[in-house]
């Protein structure tokens, strides 16, 4: 098994939240590779979320965020197992920055991929899929497609909370909403859900 330099497990530590037992072990499977390294526990961390996911989260908070300008406001649940960590410092941030987050982010649509009408979701391609029809010339449909497809990842991008990089990147190292979530999962041990969110601004319907 390989060995790996304290430093390294410190990297990836930082870069991930996981603990350093999960990062050497993690280091060791990659054989080093920090990057691979960090899709193990990426991957390691949505197995064990998913268990999770299937425990009712049946406490939690509504969090509220008014802009400085006090031209745009949200309102989000954000819930969990108990009331303990519902109370929790740690928890209460994570809801305050994800209200701080849809503020935003005007774009944002839905909490989850799986919330995307299914109607929606096929309008959108059927768009994409013209204008790549239209751009690509003498283009192979089968390329054409690919690009309807990797434009349609970047509007759930978009459209989609968890799919996104909160937008105070330097304070999160660029994580997006789903890691944080993930990350507070593992810490608390508890089933997180962001179940929705309400986004208002002035002069918007």
């Amino acid at each position: 098994m390989a060995e790996v330099a304290a430093r390294e497990v410190k990297a990836l530590r930082d870069r991930t939240g996981a603990g350093m037992m999960e990062c050497k072990a993690a280091l060791q499977e990659s054989g080093g590779d920090l990057d691979k390294a960090v899709e193990i526990l990426r991957v390691r961390g949505q197995a064990r979320a998913a268990k999770r996911g299937e425990r009712a989260a049946g406490e939690g908070v509504v969090q509220s965020y008014i802009h400085a300008n006090h031209q745009v406001g949200v309102i989000v649940e954000v819930d969990c197992e108990t009331d303990f960590v519902a109370r929790s410092d740690e928890f209460v941030s994570f809801a305050r920055d994800v209200a701080l987050h849809v503020a935003g982010s005007p774009g944002v649509r839905w909490v989850s991929e799986d919330e995307v009408p299914d109607d929606e979701r096929d309008a959108e391609l059927r768009v994409l899929a013209d204008q790549a029809a239209q751009e690509g010339g003498d283009k192979p449909e089968e390329v054409r497609r690919r690009i309807a497809e990797g434009r349609l990842g970047k509007w759930l991008d978009e459209v989609v909370l968890l799919r996104q990089a909160h937008v105070n990147a330097d304070r999160h190292d660029g994580k997006t909403i789903e890691e944080l979530r993930a990350e507070l999962s593992a810490k608390t041990g508890e089933n997180v859900v962001i179940r929705r969110f309400a986004r208002f601004a002035v002069g918007e319907a």
